[in-house]
Parts: structure tokens; C-alpha cells; sequence
């Protein structure tokens, strides 16, 4: 076994792999960015390696940079973690020529795998069912638009180097295709350098079912069961869990065997993810689940295998890497009980889902769950990489008590000034259909404004009321008909007060009356920037007893369209005289590795646009104006 590893990769992924390398007594070395320089995994690791700048091409992907810290350090072994270049076979090639050993997938497997369409002309071969498709050389617009239209609406565009959600696009119609198209091809070229696509049918109900794979250097694969990752928002992963909901025995069975069989035709070792899409319109039959992808590399949602298995992949992947043969067999190998994870995002699905930057002023995760993070209290969230800040994993004897565990675990989230999904989590998770079990990758999509409406309960809304009384009488509880921050209703002479309250909850004033029967339940209070934050459920609420003007970001009301975050122009679908129709693109900002389309607020013209495509930005900047009428 080597004596030390270095983890080409930062935030959570970087201290959870270290967290197993101490376990097992093996020195750990991190490599960070300029905007890393505070992170929590530099200050984990035994050593740090400073590789460049804040972009991402400059220092996690710069595989020169890497491999040069990891000789400097002497480092016996690479851990690519995932993303960045974790299935990057030139790198991979380049860590094992140096000498040192490699702790990911055979470049020959990546290679095999990480091209879409070769992956599943090979699976054909193999005997795996897959979906129905184009995956032809032939990449000109109009040819995959024919293609699109012989296969029939709905299909999905996905980008053939893809991966993580990124460079894909639902297209319901014709019409719709060649924007699609354009969108997904820019992601695609930003995110992997590759900007050809494939086209797939797009299955109606489906859900995305994953099997955990593993194989060792002596042609041993082995599968650890699968999981349900259905719940999903533009094609990203919010809960995973394991096992999958509604799965038989005999289902099971068939699409871990596909799953083997898919790994042992590249001569797969390491951890690795089969992903399969599922029709769900009947149940999860044998018959209707196909190949969709395979990740040669450790998922995110690796906790859930781990939870309901008692494995610990990190030490099998170490253990591989040095030649060992898989810790147990097949036989060997069984559930125990049900795990799910949330993924706790940087973002607000109040306002569409944008990615939410800055210090983490306030940051308090639960008690009594797996938390995997790479951030902490007073660090930042930086516009440079991806917006997820933490996972939550919880495991119990039942899938509704899973379910109940990790709901309460997010209702305890509480982050301030960034904001963050977890209120949204809270939701998923209690739905009436996701209790059930009736979840598709359509889910959010259908139920998206029931389960990102925010508004604070009548308790906390009396306890937000009291707090405020109690402030701003200085402390001192009593009633008084001089007081100005209370007053009195009906006041007679040995009659009990009834008092008003004046609260202002994110800027909208509430009168409400103070009453005495609802139990006084102040929940979480933090003062911050001159308001009170109240935490409810994972939401966070601004509550004073003025009125606060808004946030910048977003589109004012006299039509300028400003930018939420720093990030820079990739697209500019309307130009200065152009009519447009309200919600229809202007302009496209590319932050923190996703693309965001400014729309039109009303039917107007456009006035200005004020930046051309390549264009840096700096938050609140006023990218384009759309004027009234035409």
C-alpha cells in the first residue's frame, strides 16, 4: 500500500477522501487555487500545493500544474475525486508514467466510456439494452435536427463528452430544436472542450436508476446494488437513495447482471457507475430500463451504496489501485436498511434557482447525520466552481423513516447571507408523491411551485412578533398604551390588551395580533446586517419592524436586466431594436458552470445591450435594457 496520496480535486470530495487516508494512516496532500487558499481541505491535509489562479483551466484542470505538486511532494499516489479531471485519460496515462500510482479507471475503460456514443455502440455489442438514437458522425445542425424529427418529440440532447448534468436539453418541439441545439453545444465546449452531441429519445416517466460497480486488477467485478437518483432539476441530481423504490428482486437482478456485464467489457477496476433510464409508467420492469451512461470514476451519491452496504469505497478504490483483489464477494454483499442524501446547494429557488455567492456568515449543519463539506463558518462561496456546499446522509431500518430523518436534518440547515436550497429539500422530501415513492425526473418540474413558495407559519410569525416587541421595548415585556411599537385594540379599563404587531417578512408587511394562546416558539433568531434572520424549515426570513428596500439582481421593473452574479457573456439571442415577447432570451450569463438566460420581463423592444458575447461582468451590472411597447 502507498504511504501517501495526493487528491487532485477540492471541497467536500477533497476531505472526504481524506478522511479515509488518515484512517488508514496514509499522509495526505492537497492542491488548491488562489481562491482555495482558505478552504477546509488545505487546512485538512498534511500538506498544500498552491497550482494557480481561480479558474478552474488554470489550476484543478491544469494537469501539468497537478502532476508537478505531485512531485514535488512525493506523492505515491493520485486521487482524482470527480469532476475536473477524474476521467481525463491523458491525465491518467501521465500520473502512471511519472510512476505514480493512479487510483481511477484504466485510461483504456475512461476512453471506452467517455464518449456517449462509442459507449453505447459498444454496450450494443455487449448485449446491453439501450435507448433509441442518433450517434452519427455527421453533427451538422441540420442533420440532427432531421434526426430529432424522425425519432419524435420529446428527445434530449446530450452532449457526447458530457457528464454531471451538464451540456443536456429536453426539446418538446421542432420549432424549439435549434436554440436547444446552440445552448447545449456552448455548455458542452465550456464545461468538457467537446462541443459534439447525440440525440435519445426522451422517455416519458422516466427514472434514473444507477448500479455501483467495482472491479479489481484480477478481472474480478463486482456490483454493489443500486440507486435511485430519479429526483432531479435540469438534469442534476438534488436526493439520491438506496435501494431504489418499488425494485423486485427479479428486476434487480437483471439490471445488476447488465450492469457487470457492462463493466467487464472495458476490463473496468475501480469504482464505477452503470447509469440506466427506466420507464416508469408501469413500475420498474426488466424490459423497460436501457443503458444510458457509464461514469468511470466515484459519484457524488456514493454515501447512500456505502450506508446501506457498511463499505467504504474510498478504502476499496485505495486498495484496488495497489493491487488488492475486491474486498468481498458477490455472496458476500447485501442491503441493510434504506439511505438517502441531499445535495445542499448555493442557490435560491426562490428566484430561480440562481446560484447564491459570498461569505458564509452564518453556517450551521445538523447534529446526528453523515455531513459531507468542504466549506465552514466564515468561508466563502466562490462564483469559480460548482454551487453544491454540502451533502446530507442519513440511513434507517425503512424508507419512510429515511425519508422523515433527512427532512428534519435539512429543517435544521441554517445559512446566512448565501442562500440555499435546503427549504426546497424540505419540501421534496415531505411531498405526498415522493413519500409514496411516485417520483420521476419529472418531478420538480411538475411540482416546482408548491415546493419553492416560501412563506413563514402563523407560529413563527408570532414568535418573530415577540422578538421584535421584546427588542424594541428595550427588553422590557410589559405592556404599555404609550408604547409605540405595540398598540392596544378595544382598550377598557381590567380588560386583558390585545396587541398589534407591525412585521415586515422579506420586505412585505404583516399586522398581525399577538396571541398569547400559540406557544411561544422564537426558533432560530440571528442578527445580520441590521435585520433579524428567522430560520423555519431550512428557509431563511428577513423580519424587522421597518420596511427594507430589496436585493439587486435580476430585472428591475423598468425593464433593465442586470447581472445576479459575476460571470461572463456567452450569448446575446437579442440585439439593440429587436421586438420581444415576455420570457423571451436576451441575454446569457455563464457563472459558477452554468448557463442563466436573462428574459424579457414584458412584450417590448429591445433598448441596449450593453455587453458582447465573451464579455466579463460584474455582479448588478446592467446587461441589456428591454423598452414598453413596439
Amino acid at each position: 500500500m502507498f504511504t501517501s496520496v495526493l487528491v487532485a480535486n477540492r471541497g467536500e470530495i477533497a476531505c472526504r477522501v481524506f478522511r479515509t487516508a488518515k484512517r488508514m494512516g496514509i499522509r495526505t496532500i492537497a492542491v488548491y487555487s488562489e481562491a482555495d487558499a482558505k478552504a477546509l481541505h488545505v487546512r485538512e491535509a498534511d500538506e498544500a500545493v498552491l497550482i494557480g489562479p481561480a479558474a478552474a483551466r488554470e489550476s484543478y484542470l491544469d494537469a501539468d500544474r497537478v502532476l508537478a505538486a505531485a512531485k514535488a511532494t512525493g506523492a505515491e499516489a493520485i486521487h482524482p475525486g470527480y469532476g475536473f479531471l477524474s476521467e481525463n485519460a491523458a491525465f491518467a496515462e501521465a500520473v502512471m508514467a511519472a510512476g505514480i500510482v493512479w487510483i481511477g479507471a484504466p485510461p483504456a475503460a475512461i476512453r471506452a466510456m467517455g464518449l456517449k456514443d462509442a459507449a453505447k455502440t459498444l454496450m450494443v455489442e455487449a448485449g446491453v439494452p439501450v435507448t433509441p438514437g442518433y450517434m452519427g458522425e455527421d453533427q451538422s445542425p441540420e442533420r440532427l435536427k432531421a434526426e430529432a424529427d424522425a425519432i419524435g418529440y420529446p428527445v434530449l440532447i446530450k452532449a457526447v463528452a458530457g457528464g454531471g448534468g451538464k451540456g443536456m436539453r429536453r426539446v418538446d418541439a421542432g420549432e424549439a430544436f435549434l436554440d436547444a441545439l446552440g445552448s447545449c453545444r456552448r455548455e458542452a465546449a465550456s464545461s468538457f472542450g467537446d462541443d459534439r452531441v447525440l440525440i435519445e429519445k426522451y422517455i416519458l416517466s422516466p427514472r434514473h436508476i444507477e448500479v455501483q460497480v467495482f472491479g479489481d486488477s484480477h478481472g474480478e467485478v463486482v456490483h454493489l446494488f443500486e440507486r435511485d437518483c430519479s429526483l432531479q432539476r435540469r438534469h442534476q441530481k438534488v436526493i439520491e437513495e438506496a435501494p431504489a423504490p418499488g425494485m423486485d428482486a427479479a428486476t434487480r437482478a437483471a439490471v445488476t447482471a447488465a450492469a457487470v456485464k457492462a463493466a467487464k467489457a472495458v476490463n473496468y477496476v475501480g469504482a464505477g457507475t452503470i447509469e440506466f433510464i427506466a420507464d416508469g409508467t408501469e413500475g420498474l420492469r426488466a424490459d423497460r430500463i436501457w443503458f444510458m451512461e457509464m461514469n468511470t470514476r466515484l459519484q457524488v451519491e456514493h454515501p447512500v451504496t456505502e450506508a446501506i452496504t457498511g463499505v467504504d469505497l474510498v478504502e476499496w478504490q485505495f486498495r484496488a489501485a495497489a493491487g488488492e483483489p475486491v474486498p468481498l464477494r458477490q455472496d458476500q454483499l447485501s442491503i441493510h436498511g434504506w439511505a438517502m442524501e441531499a445535495r445542499l446547494y448555493a442557490e435560491d429557488p426562490a428566484n430561480g434557482f440562481l446560484p447564491s455567492i459570498g461569505k458564509l456568515e452564518h453556517f450551521v449543519l445538523p447534529d446526528g447525520v453523515r455531513i459531507d463539506t468542504g466549506v465552514e463558518q466564515g468561508g466563502e462561496v466562490s462564483q469559480f466552481y460548482d454551487p453544491m456546499i454540502a451533502k446530507l446522509i442519513v440511513h434507517a431500518e425503512t424508507r419512510e423513516e429515511a425519508a422523515e430523518a433527512l427532512a428534519d436534518a435539512c429543517a435544521d440547515v441554517e445559512v446566512w447571507p448565501v442562500k440555499t436550497n435546503a427549504g426546497f429539500l424540505v419540501r421534496c422530501l415531505e411531498h405526498p408523491r415522493f413519500v409514496a415513492g411516485d417520483v420521476d425526473t419529472g418531478f420538480i418540474g411538475a411540482e416546482e411551485g408548491a415546493l419553492t413558495a416560501r412563506r413563514m407559519s402563523e407560529k413563527a410569525l408570532q414568535g418573530a412578533a415577540r422578538v421584535l416587541r421584546f427588542e424594541n421595548v428595550g427588553g422590557d415585556d410589559s405592556f404599555s398604551p404609550w408604547d409605540g411599537w405595540q398598540m392596544p385594540i378595544g382598550l377598557r379599563m381590567n380588560a386583558e390588551p390585545v396587541l398589534r404587531q407591525t412585521v415586515f417578512v422579506d420586505g412585505e408587511r404583516t399586522v398581525l395580533e399577538i396571541d398569547d394562546a400559540v406557544s411561544a416558539h422564537y426558533g432560530h433568531l440571528e442578527p445580520a446586517h441590521g435585520v433579524t434572520v428567522y430560520f423555519e424549515d431550512g428557509w431563511p426570513f428577513e423580519v424587522s419592524s421597518f420596511a427594507k428596500l430589496g436585493a439587486a439582481g435580476g430585472t428591475a421593473s423598468d425593464g433593465s436586466l442586470r447581472a445576479p452574479m459575476p460571470g461572463k457573456i456567452v450569448a446575446t439571442p437579442a440585439k439593440a431594436g429587436d421586438v420581444v415577447t415576455k420570457g423571451q432570451p436576451v441575454i446569457v450569463l455563464e457563472a459558477m458552470k452554468m448557463e442563466h438566460a436573462l428574459n424579457a420581463p414584458f412584450d417590448g423592444v429591445v433598448g441596449e445591450v450593453a455587453f458582447a458575447v465573451g464579455d466579463q461582468v460584474g455582479a448588478d451590472a446592467v446587461l441589456a435594457v428591454v423598452e414598453a411597447g413596439a
